[in-house]
């Protein structure tokens, strides 16, 4: 069949039923769909179900029903080019649970500020690079050793980061991290994870402190989405064999460019404006938004 609807759930918190195949399958026919046989990508956690005769957005908005109230993620798509040639991600609060600017401002006693600076632009209502430069301006003087001791005692990978990159890698595709963030960070995140390179902005030192500066040009909304260009123009690859993942309002220009554009536990913003959503599941579940069994993951 030519497309397929994923439904995802959590295997410790909110397990498929085995009845959840056949329910789904009914409602589709119910609407005029041909279904084929589920498929079982993991038990209790992922399942494919083949289906011809609607839309992918029509099969979702019947999902949404049967799924309703349920901490379950679906995505329904065409079958070909399923499984994507190319990854870009971005770091904070998608590869990574945190936002490296705030941990780095926690050690200057001025999180409480700098997050809520750091939300406001994420959703969109303050002009990137302009909020980078105030919060980056904010840190002058603080120790060089801050950053080492920040990524040590702060970052934490979220969980299906290391699978979904290693996965792809192995599958031949590309995969890029292209961040908002600082190189520090990204070089060690790409290094752990296994991207094969990384972008991101460079704060600037001077007699072992920050300068509270940043170098240019700025890695932002642009960069990212000329980045995923650039990358597919290099591998020679076609928008539909694309993937970006981000959660906030600068990822959402190369989220609306890619083939499999995802809002990964995004801003309001990201999320409403967004083809494909996780909510409630880990990065496993853009594995198996490309079909991959849960036998098959890398780690």
């Amino acid at each position: 069949m030519n497309h397929v609807l994923t439904v995802i759930g959590n295997p410790s918190r909110a397990p498929l039923d085995v009845s959840l195949g056949p329910e789904l399958a009914l409602a589709l026919e119910k609407a005029g769909a041909e279904v084929g046989e589920p498929v079982w990508l993991a038990p209790s956690e992922a399942l494919d179900i083949p289906f011809d005769g609607l839309t992918p957005i029509s099969a979702e908005a019947i999902a949404d029903i049967v799924l309703a109230g349920l901490a379950i993620d679906r995505l329904a798509q065409e079958t070909t080019g399923r499984a994507k040639r190319l990854l870009v991600a971005d770091m904070d609060s998608t590869m990574i649970t945190v936002e490296c600017i705030d941990e780095l401002a926690d050690f200057a006693g001025l999180k409480a500020e700098i997050s809520e600076i750091t939300e406001q632009a994420m959703r969109g209502e303050l002009d990137f690079e302009q909020a980078l430069r105030a919060r980056v301006a904010r840190l002058k003087d603080l120790p060089e050793s801050v950053l080492q001791t920040c990524f040590d005692e702060r970052v934490r990978f979220t969980p299906g980061a290391r699978a979904l990159v290693r996965t792809m890698a192995a599958n031949g595709a590309h995969c890029a991290l292209v961040s908002g963030g600082f190189t520090f960070f990204t070089s060690r995140v790409a290094e752990h994870l296994g991207f094969h390179e990384n972008k991101a902005n460079v704060l600037e030192l001077a007699d072992g402190k920050l300068t509270g500066t940043v170098a240019t040009p700025i890695v932002g909304a642009h960069t990212k989405l000329e980045s995923l260009r650039g990358l597919s123009a290099h591998l020679g690859l076609a928008a539909p064999e694309t993937l970006a993942v981000g959660d906030g309002a600068n990822d959402l220009p190369m989220i609306e460019a890619a083939g499999l554009g995802v809002a990964f536990h995004a801003k309001p913003k990201v999320a409403a404006a967004a083809r494909s959503r996780v909510n409630h599941g880990d990065l496993t579940t853009l594995l198996y938004f490309q079909g991959y069994a849960k036998e098959r993951f890398v780690d």
